[in-house]
């Protein structure tokens, strides 16, 4: 039948719906490519920009610095550029969510004032933790449900375990993809060959 045959071999029958490789311009893995290494230049120069014009040469990025970010999240948080650069990248894959959790938290438990934290807690709540917030973080029911008490007479401890099980998730997921990504790697190349350029 020629249904079945048009079925069998549409090559023979209808060399119009041959399917054609896709132009380069929808390949998204080198769309995704491309976006990343355009991020990785842009987030360079920024970062050049702004901490190399330092006048303490204890403040400026280098070689070194970027490098000892793979050493662990916790060394790539601590460093103010480190943070700067994660924070960007977990943006260009819209999930920051976990970092400005993880953030927002730190701020936290700096309060001293009783009523500005039982404020904060309840914004924090209510942004991060409350089911279909508008950042809600993945945690369990049981410690979104502690939180949840806790946050009617708040402490500074009262975001601690979800902050825990979020600095995890970062470590096990997000960390690992940074590292693997091309703005990082791109980073890298940039202060390498500057390194380089000095040197001769």
């Amino acid at each position: 039948m020629a249904v079945d045959s048009w079925a069998i071999s549409p090559r023979s029958t209808m060399p119009g719906l041959i399917p054609q490789p896709l132009p380069t311009h929808f390949n998204m893995d080198r769309d995704d490519y491309r976006r990343n290494k355009t991020l990785g230049k842009n987030l360079m120069c920024r970062l050049k920009c702004l901490f190399t014009s330092s006048s303490a040469p204890e403040s400026r990025l280098s070689l070194e610095d970027t490098q000892q970010w793979s050493q662990s999240l916790e060394r790539l948080l601590g460093s103010k550029y480190g943070l700067a650069t994660f924070r960007t990248f977990l943006k260009s894959e819209f999930s920051d969510e976990n970092i400005e959790f993880w953030l927002k938290c730190e701020d936290y438990k700096k309060i001293t004032s009783s009523h500005k934290m039982s404020s904060k807690a309840k914004k924090i709540f209510e942004q991060f933790v409350e089911a279909e917030s508008p950042k809600e973080i993945n945690i369990d029911y049981q410690t979104r449900e502690e939180i949840k008490r806790k946050v009617k007479s708040p402490t500074p401890q009262c975001f601690d375990e979800a902050q825990k099980i979020v600095y995890g998730l970062m470590e096990r997921d997000s960390y690992p993809r940074f590292l693997r990504s091309e703005m990082y790697k791109t980073l890298l190349e940039s202060f390498a060959a500057n390194a380089d350029n000095a040197q001769t």
